[in-house]
């Protein structure tokens, strides 16, 4: 019997994307995150703790049956709205909706990126 059990940590989605250095730019100069690694078809970003992996894309990304999304847990959700929006404040309409509450007891604003990827921030309403 091993001496420790194993235990998942964290999940990191594979993100396709159509320009790779386009997006690179969008994570780190959107929204904040750090590129840690890059090569050819390939980056790993994060931003605390929370990671990305983009991968250049063989397909069409703009495809709707090929449309992804990501939920990213936040603390202090306005805080970092408020740090974003300048930046997001820039992006096409359409791309971003505002920060909302939602049935389910989750406050949240969503962002789109270049290849229709929609990532969601969220983050628990008190006494929900």
């Amino acid at each position: 019997m091993p001496d420790r059990m194993p235990q998942l940590r964290a999940i990191t989605p594979m993100v396709p994307v159509a320009n790779l250095d386009a997006a690179v730019a969008f994570f780190t100069e959107t929204l904040g995150f750090v590129a840690s690694f890059c090569m050819e078809g390939f980056a790993y970003l994060k931003r605390d703790h929370v990671a990305l992996r983009l991968l250049q894309a063989s397909f069409d990304t703009q495809d709707p049956a090929r449309q992804q999304s990501c939920y990213i847990d936040v603390e202090n959700l306005d805080a970092l709205y408020a740090e974003l929006k300048p930046k997001l404040d820039q992006l096409p309409d359409g791309r971003v909706r505002t920060p909302f509450n939602q049935d389910y007891g989750q406050r949240e604003f969503h962002v789109t990126d270049e290849d229709a990827l929609l990532i969601f921030f969220g983050e628990a309403i008190e006494g929900i």
